[in-house]
């Protein structure tokens, strides 16, 4: 039965005939049509643009469900308990999503260096593997899917009345991203994972020479300094068990707005850049790192002036306190900004990085436009006062203003990415201009360095 020959007809019409063009059926006109029809059908549903349509179509979907379910959810409850738990669940969730905000926003950064020609993976001294922006939106897209349903289910799962599966929710959230972070597999862009988590730990101990990853990387933790700031105040709440409650609220409680942790949180990424910049200064003895780690240190009084305001009499703060915070926050504020501007961006030698290799409208409108540069000084400039505004003690529990704020101070700062590895990638290519910058000598040596880094990275196999 299986094992005799196969006999078919030679005439059969339904056989297609070697190195013909076409096949021969005898179907009728209307089975005809139906299978064009079919075929078409499937090919547009092959398409690449209706692919990626059907998927922002069903994220933005799920992500209207979630808010629907979570705003159905905090008005379910009491109006008392309402504004107390809604403001716990922006403290467990709110540092994340701004997280996410960063690698979305990254994601853009490397969107624009990939289509203007500036190589950062060289710049950060990056494998061959590194992570393209298609990848670093791929990890945003997820991130914002998990917190957002994490979230939603903590908001239902509590007004419910099931207060202990609700409680477990970020706990096994924030204990999620940690294994992922430091799982030693080769699954969730290992290598990329590991080179982060070695730059993490050059920064917390700056033994060896920092890296332009080293300094780029903590400079971004001082933009983020209320965001590790709520992370430590949530991690504190799941060690002592005080998940899904309200009674934590109380200013002197654990880890209440009064607790001592809060400020020494937040000077951390400020004093992390003080102690690069002085082992900058020692491995090149260049005066301008003392007087960039001066900036940083402008930030400690800032904070601890600020903290001052919950352990001493309303008198004492507005009369002698208030005045030397307020002096401290200006005096950080117009240092870090005409840092920027003479320093990190150096504009006497701005190559207008908006010019893409296929130029198209996004590139029409921002390229060789002055309004780009005037707008890029003027908003930075006021987003480092609210910045350093935003340090003041009065605003703890202002939670929706210091979000606002800190996500503010992150799209400054990806204002602040474009124009600081366009600094560097301008004098890697052009080594034979010098700025104004006041140690020339020290400038071309820096240059010399790159050279000689970004040509050991041409020969290895990168992170």
């Amino acid at each position: 039965m299986f094992g005799g020959v196969l006999s078919m007809p030679v005439n059969n019409p339904h056989l297609r005939k070697s190195g013909s063009r076409h096949i021969v059926t005898n179907l009728g006109d209307n089975d005809l049509k139906t299978a064009s029809m079919l075929l078409s059908t499937y090919a547009k549903l092959q398409t690449p643009i209706f692919l990626r349509s059907l998927k922002v179509g069903l994220y933005i979907g799920g992500l209207y469900v979630c808010g629907k379910i979570g705003l159905e959810s905090v008005m379910k409850m009491g109006v008392d308990t309402r504004e107390l738990f809604f403001y716990e669940t922006f403290l467990y969730y709110n540092p994340l999503l701004l997280i996410t905000l960063m690698v979305w926003l990254w994601g853009v950064n490397l969107w624009v260096f990939s289509r203007s020609g500036v190589d950062y993976a060289a710049i950060f001294y990056l494998g061959p593997d590194h992570l393209s922006h298609k990848e670093i939106w791929k990890c945003a897209r997820w991130m914002t899917t998990i917190i957002l349903t994490s979230m939603t289910a903590y908001l239902y799962l509590y007004s419910h009345g099931d207060v202990k599966l609700a409680a477990s929710q970020p706990v096994v959230l924030y204990f999620s991203a940690v294994i992922i972070l430091i799982i030693p597999f080769n699954i969730f862009y290992m290598p990329s994972r590991y080179y982060l988590l070695w730059t993490f730990w050059r920064i917390l101990f700056p033994v060896q020479a920092v890296t332009f990853s080293d300094f780029f990387l903590a400079d971004i933790l001082t933009s983020m300094s209320k965001v590790l700031s709520d992370l430590e105040r949530s991690v504190c709440r799941m060690v002592h068990r005080q998940v899904a409650t309200v009674a934590w609220f109380e200013a002197d409680s654990v880890c209440g707005s009064h607790s001592a942790a809060i400020p020494l949180v937040l000077v951390l990424p400020y004093l992390f850049r003080l102690f690069q910049c002085i082992r900058q200064y020692k491995d090149s003895k260049d005066i301008a790192n003392i007087y960039n780690a001066g900036k940083y240190l402008t930030a400690v009084p800032v904070i601890f002036l600020s903290a001052l305001k919950y352990y001493i009499d309303p008198d004492t703060w507005t009369y002698s306190i208030q005045p030397a915070w307020i002096l401290a926050g200006l005096a950080n504020t117009f240092f870090s900004f005409f840092w920027d501007i003479l320093r990190d961006w150096d504009l006497s030698v701005f190559t207008r990085i908006f010019k893409f290799s296929r130029p198209n409208l996004f590139s029409h409108l921002l390229y060789g436009r002055r309004w780009v540069y005037v707008w890029v000084i003027g908003s930075n400039l006021v987003l480092r006062w609210t910045w350093t505004y935003k340090l003041s003690a009065h605003l703890r529990n202002n939670y929706i203003t210091v979000f606002i704020i800190t996500a503010l101070e992150i799209y400054r700062r990806f204002q602040w990415a474009f124009f600081r590895i366009e600094n560097v990638w301008y004098k890697i290519n052009n080594p034979k201009h010098t700025s104004h910058q006041s140690n020339p000598l020290s400038l071309q040596n820096d240059i010399n360095s790159e050279q000689e880094k970004l040509l050991a990275h041409s020969h290895s196999p990168g992170v």
